[in-house]
């Protein structure tokens, strides 16, 4: 008898939802049968669910250890399960140390153990002080390599400048990896002082995201390597992204709930929660990425989760923490908004689940025989409204506090095993993390 077998009407299978049985054993999916007649013992879900993958989040900052008080692996795992989100890919900032030497990862996974609700990859950094060493962390087993061009906000983790940028590509390339990229030009960037939201949105123009991108694509043409864009913004950067791939150069891009969600002409003054960098700019940019999803340009939708703790968030929009805490809502808050324009859940599907496992070359976000029984319940149709202080974040401080939203991960298999049950996580701990020697368990 097979351990676990989830029945439903409308499964997530190969980019199309069908009906049908997933029946799994030791940890897998084994198989992929017709829904009916019924296995016995079968978990039936209700006409209101229906059955998905776990989601893939690429793009989380932990920040433990060192930081452990902005987020942690504890909390930041539970927060990924009760999302939905069962694989994530650890930055490697705003930890102390950074993962930017073999030491620093074994810090890093050491400070995972016992601790995990979901399973965790990690990214490595790309910084002045590690490049031509990069080979050792790739061996280790980080997915890539994360570089800024403009200071990246901790002193530990020092940006690339434009000279260094295409000898980084040239030893990611000889080694087989990708460079991902903060990409903004520090030359057009600016301090915002005080409490005007449009005052800080001018202080990080469209115009330094496209430069910078424009600078990858540049060393990527002599390089050939591959690289990834984090976090666009800027709409209006996406058509060298477009031109680049057009040319065959393996470039990939994501962008983030809070850009598609999220609008400048919204921001209250002194609104410092919804401070992010790149910054949040207004409807008409965001229409333009909607449509960017909808073309195929984007890669993946993934969270940035980018917490702090409160006293860090107080004060202007020059001086407070910049960044989003929005991972256990990122999926929910692009179905929501999705569902306002029109849109089937199939529309945003593929760039929280294959999409962002792509990127960091991950087996996940997929229900197939052979593949691990990530499995998620997911109902909507269900409305909630968000109450930061019931989140499984540490720090309970996000923009979505109060919106009302649509979509509910209300069951949540991790190898099969239920750690999310009725909406809220029931059985924590039993994460791994994702290094070459646990690869495909």
């Amino acid at each position: 008898m097979p351990d676990l077998v989830v029945r439903a009407l409308r499964v997530w299978l190969e980019g199309a939802f069908r009906p049908a049985q997933v029946q799994v054993s030791g940890g897998a999916v084994t198989g992929i049968l017709p829904f009916e007649p019924p296995v016995a013992g079968a978990v039936t879900l209700p006409d209101d669910e229906v059955l998905l993958p776990g989601l893939v989040d690429s793009h989380v900052h932990v920040n433990e250890p060192g930081r452990t008080a902005w987020e942690g692996f504890t909390s930041a795992t539970r927060a990924a399960a009760a999302g939905g989100v069962t694989t994530i890919v650890d930055m490697p900032l705003n930890s102390i140390p950074p993962t930017t030497t073999v030491e620093a990862l074994e810090l890093k996974t050491d400070a995972t153990i016992g601790k995990l609700t979901a399973d965790v990859a990690f990214w490595g950094g790309a910084v002045p002080g590690n490049l031509g060493s990069l080979k050792a962390l790739h061996d280790a087993g980080v997915r890539g390599f994360k570089a800024f061009l403009a200071p990246s906000g901790v002193d530990e983790f020092e940006h690339l400048p434009e000279e260094l940028l295409e000898p980084a590509l040239a030893e990611i390339a000889a080694i087989g990896s990708v460079l991902i990229v903060h990409a903004e030009d520090p030359s057009h960037l600016h301090e915002a002082h005080g409490g005007s939201y449009d005052d800080f949105v001018a202080s990080r123009p469209p115009i330094s995201e496209r430069n910078a991108i424009a600078h990858v694509i540049d060393a990527m043409r002599v390089t050939g390597a591959r690289a990834h864009i984090l976090h666009v913004s800027a709409a209006d950067s996406l058509d060298l992204v477009r031109e680049a791939r057009a040319e065959g150069l393996p470039l990939t891009v994501e962008t983030c709930p809070h850009y598609l969600t999220l609008r400048a002409e919204d921001v209250p003054t002194g609104g410092t929660q919804f401070k992010c960098c790149p910054p949040i700019r207004d409807g008409a940019n965001q229409d333009l990425l909607w449509e960017a999803v909808l073309d195929g340009t984007f890669d993946a939708i993934v969270s940035d989760h980018s917490p702090s703790t409160a006293d860090l968030k107080r004060g202007d929009f020059g001086s407070s923490w910049g960044g989003i805490a929005g991972l256990q809502l990122g999926f929910t808050v692009v179905w929501t908004e999705a569902r306002r324009r029109g849109l089937p859940l199939d529309a945003i599907l593929p760039l929280f689940t294959t999409g962002p496992a792509r990127v960091a070359g991950l087996a996940a976000g997929v229900i197939e025989v052979g593949a691990p029984a990530h499995l998620v319940a997911f109902a909507p149709d269900d409305e909630w409204v968000v109450d930061v202080r019931a989140l499984e974040h540490k720090n309970p401080i996000s923009p979505y506090d109060g919106a009302r939203v649509t979509g509910l991960a209300r069951s949540v298999w991790l190898r099969g095993e239920p750690i999310v049950e009725r909406g809220l996580v029931s059985r924590a701990g039993t994460g791994r993390t994702i290094l070459p020697e646990a690869e495909g368990a």
